[in-house]
């Protein structure tokens, strides 16, 4: 590995100290706490997009989570890093992702818009930390630091004079106790994370969107590299099924994307010579990305999809329905904590519509399924439904 790399033996080890084992790293047993924790389980039935029971061929949670992994770990190879903390941090980026997807996580916002607000990225940091009850010794799952602080900045400082939005209350407070120095850019590892995040998301978005007839492959010819994308599998392969071609535009999108992160990172390296982890904490600014180039097409990207996908009539109609469950549910289960299963209304307390029982209801809708969310509701809200 490279001297900016993050070490196993160098790691600031863990909140509850723990004897390490020969046979994994230190990050190796992060990624097998996560992938064995309730919460990524629950991914697969999580909304990316399309709600689980449109179609068993779209991506959920899951399986957008082991593609971020895959990215990530043939960048971290590339470039000489630790692929186990990289593929750790991109198993676990979306665990506080709620039902529903981004309208599931819009209906917390708001309904937790008087009780200190509701993140996702602090959510996942509520799970790893304190919501996850598996062990003896403590909550959580006692993830080393270099792994907790690459969930909370993959994107980058929180504290800064860059950043405008508030710092979520679950990351302050758990700063506290352990300090993450939040005003920092995290590892290399946890940058490629991220742009992984960005790499899975948009070339995979593309496919779901044109397996779903949302938009169809004549309507992606003037995307930028996109269309480039369509022109040479038809010229290497005319008349190919549109199933095959589909896959052929995509596996090509993918290659040049991760092509570039890996080349522009490299150049950035390259001006700013960092020596150690330490070094790449310092930088102000991040070490891994796109070129200016492919950053323009990320941005083109985003403007097709946004209009043709995430805003397309029918998938508004679900998420339309989704934040009206999620509404509903908030507002009964605040008012009423009664009505919460009895480990969950023992954590609320015995008063409704308060800091403490608005932030536990909260984290029970959040940690629902898709599946979960749209039978609680029917369960309390239709009284022909058994309880």
């Amino acid at each position: 590995m490279k001297s900016y790399a993050c070490n196993p033996e160098e790691s600031k080890g863990r909140l509850y100290p723990e004897k390490e084992t020969r046979e994994r790293t230190c990050f190796q047993r992060d990624r097998d706490r996560i992938i064995h924790s309730s919460a990524f389980r629950r991914l697969k039935y999580k909304t990316q997009v399309f709600v689980y029971h449109e179609g068993e061929n779209y991506r959920t949670r899951l399986s957008h989570s082991l593609e971020v992994a895959q990215v990530a770990r043939t960048i971290s190879r590339r470039l000489g890093l630790n692929e186990d903390l990289a593929e750790s941090l991109a198993l676990a980026h979306d665990l506080g992702h709620t039902p529903f997807g981004h309208a599931g996580e819009r209906a917390l916002k708001k309904c937790m818009k008087e009780y200190r607000g509701f993140d996702h990225n602090a959510q996942s940091l509520r799970i790893v930390t304190a919501l996850e009850q598996r062990y003896a010794e403590f909550d959580g799952l006692n993830l080393t630091w270099e792994t907790l602080e690459g969930l909370v900045k993959h994107n980058g400082p929180l504290i800064d004079s860059s950043v405008s939005k508030p710092l979520p209350m679950a990351i302050k407070k758990y700063s506290e106790v352990n300090d993450l120095e939040l005003d920092s850019y995290p590892s290399l590892e946890a940058q490629i994370a991220s742009i992984s995040d960005d790499v899975a998301y948009n070339s995979h978005d593309f496919d779901d969107g044109l397996h779903a007839w949302l938009f169809d492959i004549k309507d992606i010819m003037e995307v930028p590299l996109v269309g480039d994308m369509v022109s040479e599998v038809n010229s290497l392969y005319p008349n190919l099924e549109r199933s095959r071609l589909i896959h052929e535009i995509i596996r090509r999108l993918i290659a040049v994307m991760i092509d570039d992160v890996v080349d522009e990172t490299r150049l950035r390296l390259n001006n700013e010579k960092p020596s150690s982890v330490e070094d790449v904490r310092k930088c102000k600014k991040p070490l891994v990305g796109f070129s200016d180039e492919m950053s323009k097409n990320d941005k083109a990207f985003k403007n097709f999809l946004f209009p043709n996908m995430y805003r397309h009539y029918k998938v508004n109609r679900m998420t339309s329905k989704a934040e009206r469950i999620l509404k509903d549910l908030f507002e009964l289960l605040v008012s009423d904590i009664k009505l919460l299963p009895d480990d969950w209304r023992q954590r609320a307390g015995n008063e409704p519509n308060t800091q403490k029982s608005a932030r536990v209801v909260c984290d029970y809708i959040a940690g629902m399924t898709d599946k979960f969310a749209l039978d609680e509701h029917a369960r309390l809200f239709d009284p022909r439904v058994k309880i």
